[in-house]
């Protein structure tokens, strides 16, 4: 970073003493004649634009990836479902009622705390009963893909996690926002003062447009919080279907937990 604003700093220096001292010898032409400040606009916008697509393609890789660990997530807590059915009866049971209550404290407790860039504890207390539920089956010919679909599932969720926060700093979101501030009052000083009607308008629309694809940037870097977000549709799905499944196979058992993934007390 020293090195770069170092460097900037000589560059810049060196373009003023280049100014001063090597133009009279290169150039013909009287001092006052020159670039104008409106010649100096049109870079700059373009930087600005090239800087806010170049993030907003950042963003939207973050947003992707969060969506793709969800349904992965949903995945593989569905064939950890399905797989438990080959199980012994006693482990099959408490292994699918451990993930429906999974599934609802992931969509009921961390799904909302997400939206902050945070995590949940709700859903680690069926996971870790799932993996003690483990134990007993060492032996079994079902264990080595049970350990394999709940690794998938703890895989997915990690990265769910960590595409939760945002993945575009604070500081590169300032800039961007007093980069967009410095090019549109750069604009405006270019305008006319008179019949300027047309001008003042297409300024307005440029300066809506860099706005929202700034608005949009801010919205899919929280990919679980705003306006455009990643629903937990795949996951309720699970929920719904595991849930059907254990009430018809054990009408007679009650899930250890409500509706929220929150473990009842006896």
């Amino acid at each position: 970073m020293v090195l770069v604003i170092v460097v900037a700093v000589i560059a810049l220096l060196a373009g003023l003493a280049a100014n001063r001292w090597l133009r009279p010898r290169l150039l013909s032409e009287d001092d006052d004649s020159g670039m104008a400040v409106k010649d100096l606009v049109g870079p700059l916008l373009t930087l600005t634009v090239l800087l806010l697509a170049f993030v907003l393609v950042t963003a939207n890789g973050s947003y992707g990836k969060a969506e793709v660990a969800s349904r992965g997530e949903a995945k593989a807590l569905d064939q950890l479902v399905e797989i438990a059915e080959y199980a012994p009866a006693a482990q099959r049971a408490r292994i699918q009622a451990d993930a429906v209550c999974y599934a609802r404290a992931v969509r009921a407790r961390e799904w909302p705390a997400m939206s902050d860039g945070n995590g949940s504890p709700a859903p680690s207390v069926w996971s870790t009963d799932v993996r003690k539920t483990f134990r007993t089956l060492q032996d079994k010919p079902v264990f080595g893909m049970l350990v394999a679909a709940d690794n998938k599932r703890s895989d997915e969720r990690e990265e769910r996690l960590t595409q939760a926060s945002a993945s575009i700093p604070s500081a590169i979101f300032w800039f961007l926002l007093a980069t967009l501030f410095i090019t549109v009052v750069a604009l405006g000083v270019c305008l006319p003062r008179k019949n300027n009607r047309g001008q003042i308008i297409t300024l307005t629309v440029i300066t809506a447009l860099l706005t929202m694809m700034l608005v949009i940037i801010r919205d899919v870097d929280r990919p679980f919080g705003g306006i455009i977000d990643v629903a937990p549709t795949a996951i309720s799905e699970v929920e719904r279907q595991a849930t059907r499944d254990f009430l018809a196979h054990h009408p007679a058992s009650e899930l250890p937990c409500d509706l929220n993934g929150i473990r009842r007390t006896t």
